[in-house]
């Protein structure tokens, strides 16, 4: 399984714009539905941006004087804004058969946005929990989401420049994750850093999927 070129790069058959898709192409992709969820400030819209082939569907808006009291800034001094709906993005894994095209679908951090994340994980296939070690406990709803939904999940820690860091066995402690709980360190401004996030998802959804009846 390969990275595909990002948005600036080529291209070719498969992702240029307003070029029928050749049919011996047809039926190589297969879609995957992936929900991104994770704390209030977790990083989860930079997340999508970065990685994203298309240019990604934002819902961010303004924090106002509304929101004092409601949501918890502290740790976050550079939070001027906050997704109100979802996010959305695109990313294509090549592998020697058939591209596997993940369709990212991130939810809104805070907890009175749960009923919403839930909606969205409707078809996904598995989830992708962003980690914030300056505020470790916003994602314990996420966590709980996917477990409560039957969904299977890995973590990504964001590398903030402030986060403080913790040896893997003490993350794995902190949040209560099962031995197979895949659990990585990602840079959520770094698209090759995302990737290798979602990729270690896909792996282990793989590795969950039943072998075909013969």
């Amino acid at each position: 399984m390969s990275r595909s070129p990002g948005p600036s790069g080529p291209t070719g058959p498969t992702t240029e714009p307003g070029r029928p898709r050749p049919a011996y192409l047809q039926g190589h992709e297969e879609p995957a539905k992936i929900l991104v969820v994770g704390g209030f400030g977790a990083g989860k819209t930079t997340l999508i941006g970065a990685v994203s082939e298309i240019e990604p569907l934002r819902t961010e808006e303004e924090m106002t004087a509304a929101s004092v009291g409601t949501d918890d800034l502290a740790g976050l001094p550079q939070k001027h804004s906050t997704t109100v709906a979802m996010d959305f993005g695109r990313i294509t894994l090549h592998g020697d058969r058939r591209d596997l095209v993940l369709y990212l679908f991130g939810a809104p951090g805070q907890t009175r946005f749960l009923p919403l994340a839930t909606d969205l994980a409707r078809g996904a296939l598995g989830v992708l929990v962003l980690a914030d070690t300056r505020r470790l406990r916003d994602c314990f709803p996420a966590l709980d989401l996917a477990e409560d939904l039957g969904l299977p999940y890995a973590v990504a820690v964001n590398a903030f420049p402030d986060s403080p860091e913790h040896p893997g066995a003490e993350l794995r402690t902190a949040l209560d994750l099962d031995e197979n709980t895949p659990l990585t360190v990602c840079d959520a401004r770094l698209r090759d850093s995302v990737l290798d996030a979602l990729i270690t998802l896909v792996q282990h959804l793989l590795t969950l999927r039943p072998e075909p009846a013969r």
